[in-house]
């Protein structure tokens, strides 16, 4: 017997109509997406270990930003939150949406809360807005407005999202692990140190990455995690036994812990003033604040679903999600509860691709990941160990993964050529989902226009062009208001 055969024998979903349906299967429909327990408990630890990292990274960036009267949040408190709302909101969405997107703080959109809002208003009005940025978003769901968007959108850009994101997530895994740094000077990019490999957390991104490839190729169950655990337990040995530089590995030191309880802290739960920041800020002010969430969020998600679910085969021929009306629901109720626990807006992460490369395709997947989540509660000494460089790996594997979508896209029609070229560069390139759409929209749009197809686009999208040109614009429109 072959090495694959005999590694994915007990893996392999039984056979349609092979016999009585456990209550677990029937529940996230395991048999009719071709996947098995076994798969998806192993997508959703894969997922836990390669955003972990969103635990010490959120409350640094929270914890590091002052509101008007130059309070700060309790880091502890914050890693608790961050923690908590990730557990719930992505085991929500496991069991409402039945599909393997967990959700956590959001990137970029926790970066507008505390250093566009909470400047100008205090941390419960700060976390306020994005209590009505998840409302807006879950008003938006349940009229069917968002859906309608996301089908207006054409298969070919929805295609060029998925690629896009591949894009993304390999290069934030390069960056996250300091193989390629970024730089003031002319190239903004380059290799390593001063474009060189030269330190050791390199070496355990490297040796993470060959180890997942080789056991990726040889089709090895389990082999995204298992390149991340022995790369931590690599990374620990040097750590233990090399002279490396404080902040040498990031965000997160390789160090084992003098102790591995830690009693959390809920203290900033509920700790919310919904609607103080239009007194405190100005109205125009907490509107353009609110704005800003909103459209990141909601094309940030609507982006990560569309490309992970494509990813995962759960996009049909006409590029519609299954379940998306309850996916986009959960998505809006997680912002909102992302306010309420003061961490932030809780959006999909993009690193659930790396539980779909490892074979997830339902929320079961994610039941794992937020029970994951609700342990670090008490576990918060232990998450602090896996450093970047051995989970970032996982990144840069799944998007050449995604990479192979690219296939689907008709170059030789400029109409799609162009649209998708601007959605996939943009997105790494500007490090952000919503601005890689946002092109992709508006390119579409604006070549359909010119050669006198406009009737083409749909009616749901042309809005969606008229809010990202205001996104673009948003400055010289701040400017034009007196906003500052």
């Amino acid at each position: 017997m072959s090495h694959s055969t005999a590694a994915t024998a007990d893996d392999a979903p039984p056979p349609a109509g092979g016999g009585p349906r456990t209550p677990i299967d029937r529940f996230f429909d395991l048999t009719g997406r071709g996947t098995t327990v076994a798969r998806e408990l192993r997508g959703g630890v894969t997922t836990f270990f390669a955003m972990a990292y969103i635990i010490l990274l959120n409350p640094i960036i929270l914890g590091g930003a002052k509101d008007v009267t130059g309070a700060t949040l309790s880091i502890p408190q914050l890693t608790t939150m961050t923690a908590l709302s990730a557990a719930i909101a992505t085991i929500i969405m496991g069991l409402v949406g039945n599909a393997p997107l967990a959700v956590a703080a959001g990137l970029g959109i926790n970066a507008v809360v505390a250093f566009q809002a909470a400047p100008v208003m205090t941390w419960p009005q700060a976390m306020g807005l994005v209590v009505l940025e998840g409302c807006v978003i879950v008003l938006l769901a349940v009229s069917g407005v968002r859906e309608r968007i996301m089908n207006a959108i054409p298969l070919s850009l929805k295609h060029a999202i998925a690629v896009g994101i591949g894009c993304f997530i390999a290069l934030v895994g390069l960056v996250d692990s300091g193989f390629v740094t970024s730089s003031d000077q002319s190239p903004p990019l380059a290799l390593g140190t001063g474009g060189h490999l030269q330190t050791w957390p390199v070496v355990v991104f490297a040796f993470s990455l060959v180890l997942m490839i080789v056991l990726y190729v040889r089709k090895v169950p389990g082999a995204i995690l298992i390149g991340i655990i022995a790369a931590t337990v690599l990374a620990v040995v040097i750590q233990a036994n090399a002279s490396i530089p404080q902040g040498g590995w990031g965000i997160v030191t390789p160090d084992m812990p003098d102790r591995l309880f830690a009693v959390p802290d809920f203290g900033l739960f509920g700790n919310v003033d919904l609607f103080g920041a239009f007194g405190q800020a100005g109205v125009i002010t907490a509107l353009v604040v609110l704005f800003t969430l909103v459209l990141s969020g909601f094309f940030d998600a609507m982006g990560t679903i569309l490309g992970i679910s494509d990813e995962a085969g759960l996009v049909n021929e006409r590029g519609e999600v299954p379940r998306l009306g309850r996916i986009l629901t959960v998505d809006g109720v997680s912002a909102a509860l992302g306010g309420v626990t003061s961490s932030s807006a809780n959006t999909v992460f993009v690193e659930s691709a790396a539980g779909v490369g490892e074979g997830a395709r339902t929320g079961l997947a994610n039941l794992a990941t937020g029970a994951l989540f609700a342990v670090t509660l008490f576990l918060t000494p232990l998450a602090a160990v896996v450093p970047a460089q051995a989970a970032a790996p996982a990144l840069v594997l799944v998007g050449a993964l995604m990479m192979t979508q690219v296939a689907k896209l008709d170059w030789s029609d400029l109409g799609v050529a162009i649209p998708a070229f601007l959605t996939i560069v943009f997105m790494p390139f500007t490090y952000s989902i919503t601005i890689g759409i946002g092109m992709g929209v508006v390119s579409y749009a604006a070549i359909k226009a010119a050669r006198g197809q406009w009737r083409e686009v749909s009616v749901w999208l042309w809005p969606v062009v008229v809010l990202f040109l205001l996104f673009f614009a948003i400055s010289p429109i701040e400017e034009w208001l007196g906003v500052k």
